[in-house]
């Protein structure tokens, strides 16, 4: 497997729709899992989903953006209005398939709950998101 980073060929040309991972990922965290704002959750899931977007996560799956929306209503009610997702660093990804880790809980004080999204990007939208939550080390 050879690596290498952009720029090191001349004549490599981008395709139509690249975009900035990391970038789009945390839009996904930020815009999506940390808005309790339902209006601007699903202004936000237009923008970054498909309309036959999959959410998979361990409680449940659900398609469709208002249903994603729903789910994700749901999740924020577990936990109080100060928690918020951060990114545990950047994300990454290629052919169509990103990933980052993040962290849930109130800023400057403990984390506690940790896990990874998995996107399956289709056409710079969101097809498919798999949620892991990390197991609770006791």
């Amino acid at each position: 497997m050879r690596i290498s980073s952009q720029g090191t060929t001349k004549d490599t040309a981008k395709p139509a729709h690249v975009i900035d991972l990391d970038a789009f990922m945390r839009a996904n965290m930020n815009r999506v899992f940390n808005e309790r704002n339902v209006g601007q959750r699903l202004a936000a899931l237009g923008e970054l989903y498909s309309n036959d977007a999959t959410l998979y996560d361990p409680e449940a799956v659900v398609t469709g953006r208002e249903a994603i929306s729903a789910a994700v209503d749901s999740l924020l009610g577990n936990f109080p209005p100060d928690y918020v997702f951060t990114a545990a660093g950047p994300a990454v990804g290629h052919n169509g398939a990103a990933r980052l880790f993040w962290r849930l809980g109130p800023p400057g004080k403990p984390v506690v709950v940790t896990g990874t999204d998995v996107a399956l990007i289709v056409h710079a939208r969101i097809k498919r998101l798999y949620v892991f939550v990390d197991p609770v080390v006791r």
